[in-house]
């Protein structure tokens, strides 16, 4: 970038903002991001009967540059609140019924500090791999501590299946196996002082989790205690282990218990 242009974009902010945007213009920090693309071919979460599922991604033409609208194109949005990449408030679960829908959620915990626990080597070896403890304390010994009012986002390796509706989900006769949390290890992060846990599977519970006690331990826990879920991550990868800023953008849906959301991470620059 010229210097012309940095002193364009510093010109418009002062202080850390100008940094910030100085280091945005010159590629010194960049954007990851983690957001799946949504469609009607999403994969989407599939509950077993008698309960029931939301409605699939779907998109309906109202006007296309014809006699309803001659000179503009827009469309009906058609979607369930937990579809494709998107965040879990705690209205989303009866233990935080009484907590914050998707547009209360305070703004300072929708930006925050992320870091990464990479368990991509035992989910691959044993897809119902479950989370514990004392894998979070042994990563906290070699990495630090987690971030207070920040993201823990678990990584898996499981968005190499995010557009393969079949191995995404991975259903067979005994339910859907996908790794997750154990229920001791959801009760522990509950009691710390993260923002909230970032998954890249189609839930933040484990695909089994309705066989845990309770049932769906890391919604049971987390969201109980006000913190925050996002679901179907992508470029994970791409995150150093600390170091990445986080920015989860829901819509602000009044009495929402959740919403497709933009998660975008900036980073220091990758060599």
């Amino acid at each position: 970038m010229t210097s012309e242009a940095t002193n364009t974009v510093t010109d418009q902010a002062t202080g850390p903002l100008a940094g910030l945007l100085n280091a945005l213009a010159d590629g010194a920090v960049e954007i990851v991001d983690l957001t799946n693309r949504l469609s009607s071919e999403t994969p989407t979460l599939r509950l077993p009967e008698p309960f029931a599922n939301l409605i699939d991604f779907s998109l309906e033409t109202v006007s296309e540059y014809d006699e309803p609208g001659p000179f503009w194109k827009h469309q009906n949005i058609h979607t369930g609140e937990h579809i494709g990449t998107h965040i879990d408030a705690p209205a989303h679960w009866v233990t935080g019924r009484h907590s914050h829908d998707v547009a209360d959620i305070p703004l300072p915990r929708l930006i925050g500090p992320a870091v990464v626990l990479d368990f991509t080597a035992e989910a691959a070896a044993d897809p119902d791999f479950l989370l514990e403890v004392e894998h979070v304390r042994a990563w906290e010994k070699q990495h630090g501590p987690l971030p207070e009012g920040g993201w823990v986002l678990y990584r898996t390796g499981w968005d190499a299946f995010a557009q393969d509706r079949e191995k995404f989900l991975n259903t067979d006769e005994d339910g859907s196996h996908t790794p997750g949390v154990s229920s001791e290890c959801a009760q522990w992060l509950s009691e710390t002082g993260i923002a909230g846990f970032g998954v890249e599977t189609v839930g933040i519970d484990a695909g089994n989790a309705g066989a845990l006690d309770p049932i769906f331990p890391v919604h049971y826990y987390l969201l109980g205690a006000d913190k925050y879920g996002l679901t179907s991550l992508q470029n994970v990868s791409q995150l150093p282990t600390r170091g990445a800023m986080l920015i989860v953008a829901p819509l602000p849906i009044v009495g929402g218990t959740g919403s497709p959301a933009r998660v975008l991470a900036l980073v220091p620059r990758r060599s």
